[in-house]
């Protein structure tokens, strides 16, 4: 299991597919039903679900899920789904604290590039954490606009 310590106040850890709903409905799904939440691959030994807690309150979730984008060519990579941070705790850089995290933990693991389907609304986020838009944007049907961006870990 893996778990860091951040500070005093945050830590990541390993948590449950099911634990990600929790902060996944209420951010990437409201107003939908709760079954929106559960990803394909979800259950599946190579994909990984981190927590962000602040003392035991889960407050942010990312998962990672091993899966290529024939874009890339590197062997191992992984796909970085359900990215979010409660609305309450949003704009105080704990969504950058997360990524720097949970990637360091996948390079932990040998994976050698992170992409995603980022929303348009998150590109620049994820651009000033390094990673870079691939084509141009694409509708990803009932949730949005989103862009592939990546990132060599």
């Amino acid at each position: 299991m893996d778990s860091k310590i951040i500070n005093e106040t945050f830590f990541v850890k390993d948590i449950s597919a099911k634990d990600t709903y929790a902060v996944r409905h209420p951010v990437l799904r409201a107003g939908k039903p709760m079954e929106s939440c559960v990803f394909s691959n979800d259950d599946l030994e190579t994909t990984f679900h981190y927590g962000l807690l602040k003392g035991s309150k889960l407050i942010g979730v990312a998962s990672y899920f091993k899966n290529g984008n024939a874009s890339f060519s590197e062997v191992k990579q992984y796909q970085l789904r359900g990215m979010a941070i409660l609305e309450n705790f949003q704009g105080q850089k704990l969504g950058d604290l997360l990524l720097k995290e949970t990637e360091q933990m996948m390079a932990l693991k040998s994976v050698a590039r992170i992409w995603c389907n980022a929303r348009v609304s998150a590109a620049g986020f994820y651009t000033k954490n390094g990673y870079s838009i691939i084509g141009t944007a694409f509708e990803i049907p009932e949730v949005g606009m989103h862009y592939v961006m990546t990132k060599v870990v």
